[in-house]
């Protein structure tokens, strides 16, 4: 029955169970991938949800083609299923990072890696530090994705758009996705929410905050010289710097380096502009901010062809599939991480997982009044001003493989998730390679409250 001045009710669906897993994972983003390839090798059977024609989220779709957040100083905290991926890409050519030996802060170091983004971007020395970062090809990230989840046993179904949750009695007991052959059911002991808007928690009637940030429909260039491009930046300080500010000026908003050098010759990365205002969990606003990336891309390409040596020949080669969004909805779950959390260091007796210098207490993945749910990605538990600093992509892996492990405990011993003893799933996190950040660092802060949380 349709309301023309208010809502439409709709009659309740009819959606076939097309699957039975332990664990089901809806969102195939770096968390997603993670969190299935994770549950399948601690024993779980698993199926993985994805509504794009590929996996990797914002990784691969949404083209963010460095990783970064992983090291703190010298000492290098993110690994695990990361690392799969680093190394598989660079064995095809499509990932480069600096060997140890120049992760250095000097001019040298700065004009051969600063262009591929590695380097330590909360470093206020100049030049900033060189540090273990990795640049790589949106393609070859869909190619290992798909070889880690095959292997891996996984049950993947792409084109399945999440819709809604099958709640009974207080837990979550499968979703429903809209496909092409109409609603289909999926059903699993434990479910993992790793849509990066919590759309599955939000709608299972977990709490929540929202949030807003800048968003980014990201871009690449072919036919740039950019070798070109760098002696000019490098022998033309200022005519460099004035050609740079107002190609800045077109984009509304950008980081300094606005172009990155990526592992295909020619091809550059732009990472902007950074547009504010918009809302990403809102299709009228996200349609608006697609429009006008495109129209300041478009203006940027005309002017760096005309004034940016380096740049005559260049083309637009592609724009990404998915908005660049960093913040829509937040958990409000068992424990909500804090910025003070993230500046001090605070390490959590439950942590499970870590990111640069900052560590993820498990209760942050649970959601409160939806039992057998878990968590993970950039709409983990914690503030708006908390999630601005913890929410890279590598650290959102280490999430994930976390979420995957818990959930195929709770689903092999019958328990709820928030009762998976944390020690067993750092112990599983350290045998798949990964680092729990269950030794905390030197620079951390410890926390002794809420001691029993470590059992």
């Amino acid at each position: 029955m349709a309301d023309l001045n208010g809502s439409v009710t709709l009659e309740a669906i009819d959606a076939p169970i097309v699957r039975r897993s332990d664990v089901v994972v809806v969102g195939g983003g770096p968390a997603g991938v993670s969190a299935a390839v994770a549950a399948a090798r601690a024993g779980a059977e698993v199926t993985l949800l994805e509504r794009y024609a590929a996996l990797g989220g914002l990784a691969s779709g949404g083209m963010v083609l460095v990783l970064d957040d992983m090291c703190n100083a010298d000492e290098i905290t993110v690994s695990g299923v990361v690392d799969e991926y680093v190394e598989r890409m660079a064995a095809m050519d499509l990932a480069v990072y600096p060997p140890p030996e120049e992760r250095v802060s000097s001019p040298e170091a700065w004009a051969k890696w600063s262009r591929w983004g590695a380097f330590d971007f909360h470093s206020h020395a100049s030049p900033k530090p060189i540090c273990y970062a990795v640049a790589f090809d949106p393609d070859g990230w869909k190619r290992v994705s798909n070889d880690l989840v095959r292997e891996s046993g996984v049950h993947l179904r792409l084109h399945s758009w999440f819709s809604r949750p099958v709640i009974q009695d207080g837990a979550i007991k499968g979703v429903v996705c809209e496909t092409k052959a109409g609603p289909q059911a999926v059903l699993g002991d434990v479910v993992i929410d790793t849509s990066g808007d919590i759309d599955v928690a939000s709608r299972a009637g977990a709490p929540y905050t929202e949030g807003r940030y800048i968003v980014t429909l990201v871009s690449r260039l072919g036919g740039v010289d950019t070798d070109a491009a760098q002696r000019f930046e490098t022998e033309n300080p200022v005519e460099f710097r004035a050609v740079n500010r107002k190609i800045k000026r077109l984009l509304g908003g950008a980081w300094d380096l606005w172009w990155l050098k990526t592992p295909v010759p020619g091809v550059v990365w732009c990472n902007c502009p950074h547009l504010t205002g918009y809302d990403g969990a809102d299709p009228t606003s996200l349609t608006e901010a697609e429009f006008d990336a495109r129209a300041r891309m478009g203006a940027v390409v005309e002017y760096a062809r005309q004034y940016l040596p380096g740049f005559e020949s260049c083309y637009l080669l592609d724009v990404a599939e998915q908005m660049g969004v960093r913040q829509t909805r937040l958990l409000d779950g068992e424990y909500v991480v804090t910025k003070d959390d993230i500046v001090s260091r605070r390490h959590f007796p439950d942590t499970v997982a870590r990111g640069r210098d900052y560590y993820y207490p498990y209760r942050s993945f649970v959601p409160r009044s939806v039992d057998q749910l878990l968590v993970a990605g950039r709409h983990y538990s914690a503030t708006p001003d908390a999630q601005r600093m913890s929410r890279e992509i590598p650290p959102c892996m280490a999430m994930g493989q976390a979420t995957g492990i818990a959930a195929s405990i709770a689903a092999d011993r019958g328990i709820l998730v928030r009762d998976v003893p944390t020690r067993d799933i750092r112990k599983l996190m350290r045998d798949q390679g990964a680092d729990p950040g269950d030794v905390p660092s030197e620079n951390a802060t410890i926390d002794e409250t809420n001691s029993e949380a470590a059992a």
